[in-house]
C-alpha cells in the first residue's frame, strides 16, 4: 500500500518525483537490501566452480574478493544507466539491475576446474553477449512472439532446478569438502537450517524492510550462529578485513580477453530470454507503480541498458546484469514509482563496490550459511518459472514441447558424460542443459502447428 506521507498519489506514480531525502534514502537502501545477497551470489558460485571459491585453499582465492566487488559496483552502474538514462539507453524508471542467475548454467561448464585462466573467455563472452543484448532493443517488440510463457517459463524453471543442486552442496559443506568426513554433517546442515528458518519467519510473520530483506537477515543470523559454533572466528574476519584495501578502482581487462565460441553463443542465446524477462519487469513496474502499460520507448531503453550494463561490466570483470524481479514487487508494495529513490540505492552499491573491505566481510561467510540462503533463492527461481508456466494453455501440443525440451535439457544436466564425444564448444553448450532445452522449445513452438480447438480439451 502506498504511503501518502511520502507524496500525493499523483506524485507517487510519477517516475520523476523526488521524495524528501530523509524518506528517499531508506527507500533506496531497502531496494539494495532486497537484492544484495542475490547480486553477489553468482560470483561466489562461479569462483567455486572454477576452483578458487570458499574452502578451496587456492592461491587464487583473493580473486573472489574482486569478483564480489565488481558485482556490487556494476550492479550500481547498470542501475544508474536505467534510472538516469543516457540518450535512448535506459528506461528512466525505478529498475534495479543486478548480476543475473540466468547465465550461471552457461558459466559453470565454461569455468569448471579451470581456475582464473578460464575468466578471460568468460568476460570476453560477457562483453560480446552484452553488445548483442543491447542490439536486441532495436527488435525486441518483434521477437517476443518467439518466446511465449511456455519457453520463458521452462527456461526459468530449469535455471532453478540446475542451481538447487549448488545450494544443497553448499549447505552440506561445499565441493572442496565433498570427499571429507565432515561433508553433510549435522553441524554443516544446522547452519543452513538456521538461515532457512529465520528467512521463513521474517518473510511470513513480519512486514516492511524486515520482510523485504529476509534472506539477508537470515544469512546474518546464520553468520552469528557460525561464530557461536566456531565455523568462523573473529581472527579470520579481522585478517580478511586487514588484507583488503579501503578503496580500489576496477581494472579493465584484468583477466585478459579470449574469444570463445561456446561463451559467445551461450551468452548471446541467453540474452534472448533475459531480454524478454526485462520486458516483463518493465511492464510489472509500470502496472504496479503507475497503473499503466509500459511504452515502447521504455521497453527499448531498458533492453539497451541491460546490454550496455553487461558489456561494461565484462570489461572490468563483472558478470552479466539484468533487471531484478524482486525489486519490481517492492515498487508495487511501497507504491513509490520514483526513479530517484532507486538512484540512491545505485549510488550505495557503487560505494560498496569501490570499498573492497565490504567484499572482504562477505568473503568470510561460511559456505554452509550461504547454502541456506541459496536454497531459498534458487527454489524461488524454480517457483517463478512454475508460475510463468501457469499461464500456458496445456493442450497436447504444448505438453509435448515441454516434455521433450525438459527431458533433453534436464537429462544433459544430470549426465554431462552423455555428450563427452562432442567437440568442446558443443559439449560445453550441451552440458549447460539450458541451451538445448531453450533451443528445442523455441524451434518446436515455431514449427509445430496449433491444435484445433476441439483437440485442446
Amino acid at each position: 500500500m502506498a504511503d501518502t506521507s511520502i507524496g500525493t498519489p499523483e506524485q507517487l506514480r510519477d517516475p520523476d518525483y523526488t521524495p524528501a531525502l530523509h524518506k528517499a534514502v531508506p527507500l533506496g537502501i531497502q531496494h539494495v537490501l532486497a537484492m544484495f545477497v542475490s547480486n553477489v551470489t553468482p560470483a561466489i558460485i562461479v569462483a567455486g566452480a572454477a576452483g578458487f571459491g570458499f574452502g578451496s585453499n587456492s592461491p587464487d582465492f583473493p580473486e573472489l574478493l574482486y569478483l564480489i566487488q565488481m558485482s556490487m559496483l556494476f550492479a550500481g552502474v547498470a542501475t544508474l544507466i536505467q534510472t538516469v538514462g543516457v540518450g535512448p539507453v535506459g528506461a528512466k524508471l525505478p529498475i534495479v539491475q543486478g548480476t543475473s542467475f540466468a547465465f550461471i548454467p552457461i558459466l559453470i561448464p565454461l569455468v569448471a576446474g579451470k581456475g582464473v585462466d578460464a575468466l578471460s573467455a568468460v568476460f570476453a563472452g560477457v562483453i560480446v553477449g552484452g553488445i548483442f543484448h543491447g542490439a536486441l532493443g532495436l527488435i525486441i517488440g518483434r521477437i517476443r512472439f518467439a518466446l511465449p510463457p511456455l519457453v520463458t517459463g521452462l527456461v526459468v524453471l530449469m535455471i532453478g532446478l540446475y542451481l538447487v543442486k549448488v545450494g544443497i552442496q553448499y549447505a552440506a559443506g561445499g565441493i572442496p569438502a565433498y570427499d571429507k568426513p565432515e561433508y553433510g554433517s549435522l553441524l554443516n546442515w544446522s547452519a543452513a537450517i538456521v538461515v532457512i528458518a529465520v528467512t521463513l519467519l521474517l518473510k511470513f510473520f513480519t512486514r516492511g524492510m524486515l520482510s523485504v530483506s529476509a534472506v539477508l537477515v537470515g544469512i546474518l543470523a546464520g553468520y552469528l550462529y557460525g561464530l557461536a559454533v566456531g565455523m568462523v572466528t573473529f581472527d579470520s574476519i579481522g585478517t580478511s578485513w586487514d588484507r583488503a584495501a579501503a578503496f580500489a578502482l576496477p581494472v579493465p581487462f584484468k583477466y585478459g580477453f579470449e574469444l570463445s565460441t561456446a561463451a559467445i553463443i551461450g551468452f548471446c542465446m541467453m540474452s534472448f530470454v533475459s531480454a524478454v524477462e526485462t520486458v516483463g519487469d518493465v511492464s510489472g513496474i509500470t502496472k504496479g507503480g503507475a497503473g499503466r502499460e509500459a511504452t515502447d520507448t521504455e521497453i527499448e531503453g531498458a533492453t539497451f541498458a541491460d546490454g550496455v550494463g553487461s558489456a561494461l561490466a565484462g570489461v572490468f570483470g563483472g558478470l552479466p546484469n539484468t533487471s531484478f524481479s524482486q525489486n519490481v514487487g517492492l515498487v508495487a508494495m511501497t507504491g513509490v514509482m520514483s526513479r530517484h529513490v532507486v538512484t540512491i540505492g545505485a549510488i550505495f552499491l557503487i560505494v560498496c563496490g569501490l570499498v573492497p573491505k565490504v567484499g572482504a566481510v562477505v568473503r568470510t561467510i561460511p559456505i554452509e550459511v550461504l547454502g541456506g540462503g541459496v536454497i531459498v533463492m534458487f527454489g524461488m527461481v524454480a517457483a517463478a518459472g512454475a508460475r510463468m508456466l501457469a499461464d500456458v494453455n496445456w493442450n497436447r501440443r504444448n505438453m509435448v514441447i515441454f516434455a521433450i525440451s525438459l527431458s533433453v535439457g534436464f537429462g544433459l544436466q544430470l549426465d554431462p558424460k552423455a555428450v563427452q564425444y562432442l567437440p568442446e564448444t558443443l559439449r560445453i553448450m550441451a552440458t549447460s542443459g539450458l541451451l538445448p532445452a531453450a533451443l528445442i522449445a523455441i524451434v518446436l513452438n515455431l514449427a509445430l502447428p496449433e491444435e484445433l480447438e476441439e483437440d485442446e480439451a
